[in-house]
């Protein structure tokens, strides 16, 4: 977007005169101070960024008032214009690579690098006091700018985040006197060893949260002893796969004020004596609501858990290979959850269960145990999403991996629960049809926009036709992100999504039929839009080159590999920035 455009956060509004129509905004009604106090209260970014375009005024008290900062993509605006548009920020959320990304659809060194950004808030902010990063590369010398730079600095989250090692997290735990926070997630390297939790000095105490879960290194336990034994207000403590269960029992017993828990292996075995010292330290915190890890649990170790779900609202167990029975077990002692997330080893009879014991729930994710296993006869099939539609009528979220399912099925689920906001259905082999009719599924997720009005986030899969998109143009008023993979007849699929769904921010494409018809298609819609993404469609350069000379104001990315013949457009990424071209583009990405 345009630095001089009316709908851009990051510039003032032009003045809006005294005409009659603008005397009611006009701020010179209300002092300085007043006004700064009225918006002060407001906590919403988008209503923030709405205020912000009304007059000059109102630009400017909201500031001066903003603290907290959301990026929802790395390059849409440089940190040069942050620091100008923003004084006083304490709390920046930063997100980076697109969400493909995760399905290795990007080189490692395509970018999203913080270095430039803490950098700048270095100068700018040192009074910040929290940075959540997301998708984002950070090396052990940006973490080393952060733990030196920002004396009051609280918390730090890192969420699939790539590039630091054992040394960033000693910099951060030796330097940073007033965290509270640490959250490591979905980190995906080897490169670390435990020592990093020694280095909290020994007067260190004001650790409110600390989630290492999806580290791979050996823990020296005794330093995290001693770290949980002197954090009185830890609440939330997620441990990796090396800490055992007799363990996870000693640290419990030193924090049985813990409101979030993250077991570490349920493995090896416990004597008797063990057994009850662990059931009775699950007994004894009293007011857990979220339960994850259980790696290697088996159904003879689910009973210690059963005194401590009573109040649990969330039990993720995408990490334990459950079967039905022993998991219905547990869902009796679990009468008030909100969020579950499972594997699929849980079977049909397993999600029977859910719609009986569950009435409460309203998000559900169902994981694969083995996506790659095309032959696999186990896991989730369309009966027991139905169940679980039929009992958990409040169910809004859901993800649901599977191999096979009907429109019919799909038809009564959405009916069951219309107020479904995300429906992320997967169906895990490509192109496959309606298995009881051999149809396309297109009726399935045409009832789906249909039906659930409040939608907001949509991924669809199975053999569909352009009629899908067709359904979505015409009925998914309120949706903002799609997802689309291996779907569609012709460029008329995509050309009805960009035409009819007003609110859409994210458009994530993968092998599907869609060229640059469908894609110069979204010239109006792109400035209003987060980002677009498609790769192994029918997209050529031609197309892409056309598309960044008509909108000057994007950034039309092409990311070339082995496979690029200078014709086709294998990969493209576009995302509206007022900031221009980025700077740090490697030589694979061409901006055109």
């Amino acid at each position: 977007m345009d630095p001089d455009s009316k709908k851009s956060k990051f510039s003032p509004p032009p003045n809006l005169g005294n005409s009659k129509a603008s005397v009611p905004l006009n701020s010179s009604l209300f002092p300085d101070e007043l006004l700064e106090k009225v918006v002060s209260f407001i906590d919403s970014h988008k209503d923030r960024s709405s205020v912000s375009l009304v007059c000059k005024d109102w630009y400017n008290a909201e500031r001066w008032t903003r603290s907290k900062l959301f990026i929802g993509n790395c390059y849409s605006v440089s940190p040069e214009i942050v620091a100008r548009r923003f004084p006083r920020i304490k709390s920046v959320t930063l997100k980076g690579k697109p969400r493909f990304s995760d399905f290795n659809l990007l080189p490692r060194d395509w970018g999203a690098d913080v270095h430039s950004w803490l950098v700048m808030f270095a100068k700018v902010y040192p009074f910040l006091e929290e940075l959540r990063l997301k998708r984002m590369a950070i090396n052990d010398e940006s973490l080393e700018i952060l733990a030196k730079s920002f004396p009051g600095f609280k918390a730090l989250s890192l969420y699939s985040c790539d590039g630091f090692t054992n040394k960033g997290l000693k910099a951060i735990a030796t330097h940073c006197r007033n965290l509270t926070e640490l959250d490591i997630q979905d980190i995906a390297t080897d490169d670390f060893s435990g020592y990093w939790l020694s280095c909290f000095p020994e007067n260190f105490s004001s650790l409110e949260i600390l989630n290492f879960a999806c580290l791979n290194c050996e823990i020296e336990f005794d330093k995290l002893e001693r770290l949980v034994s002197r954090c009185s207000s830890l609440r939330v403590l997620k441990v990796n796969e090396s800490i055992s269960l007799d363990q996870l029992q000693r640290l419990l017993v030193l924090a049985p004020q813990l409101k979030e828990l993250g077991t570490g292996s349920f493995f090896p075995e416990l004597t008797p004596r063990q057994y009850q010292e662990v059931e009775s330290a699950f007994r004894n915190v009293g007011n857990l609501q979220t339960l994850s890890g259980l790696w290697d649990v088996t159904a003879s170790y689910l009973p210690v858990l059963y005194g401590a779900c009573a109040s649990l609202s969330f039990l993720n167990l995408s990490d334990a290979a459950l079967q039905s029975a022993a998991f219905e077990k547990l869902l009796a002692h679990c009468p008030n959850l909100r969020r579950l997330w499972v594997a699929d080893t849980v079977e049909d009879k397993g999600l029977e269960a859910v719609g009986l014991s569950c009435p409460l729930l309203e998000e559900l994710r169902v994981f694969p145990s083995d996506p790659y296993d095309q032959h696999q006869r186990h896991g989730v099939t369309e009966l027991g999403f139905v169940a679980v539609s039929r009992g958990c009528r409040k169910l809004h979220y859901v993800l649901y991996f599977c191999r096979r399912m009907t429109n019919a099925a799909v038809e009564t689920i959405v009916n069951n629960c219309p107020d479904f906001t995300h429906f992320r259905l997967c169906i895990m082999n490509p192109g496959e049809p309606d298995y009881l009719t051999n149809e396309s599924m297109d009726e399935a997720f045409g009832s789906v926009v249909k039906t659930c009005t409040k939608l907001q986030r949509l991924s669809v899969s199975g053999l569909l036709t352009d009629l899908t998109f067709e359904y979505i143009g015409k009925y998914a008023k309120n949706l903002e992100t799609l997802s689309v993979a291996f779907a569609g007849s012709s460029d008329r699929g995509m050309q009805c999504v960009l035409e009819g769904c007003p609110k859409l921010r994210k458009l994530e494409i993968r092998d599907c039929p869609f060229g640059n018809a469908a894609l110069l298609s979204g010239l109006e819609r792109y400035e209003m839009m987060r980002s677009l993404w498609m790769s192994a469609c029918n997209v050529t350069m031609k197309g892409c080159k056309l598309l960044a000379r008509e909108m000057p104001r994007l950034n039309v990315e092409v990311i070339k590999d082995e496979e690029s013949d200078g014709f086709q457009a294998n990969k493209v990424y576009v995302y509206r920035s007022v900031a221009g071209p980025r700077r740090d583009a490697p030589p694979f990405v061409l901006t055109l």
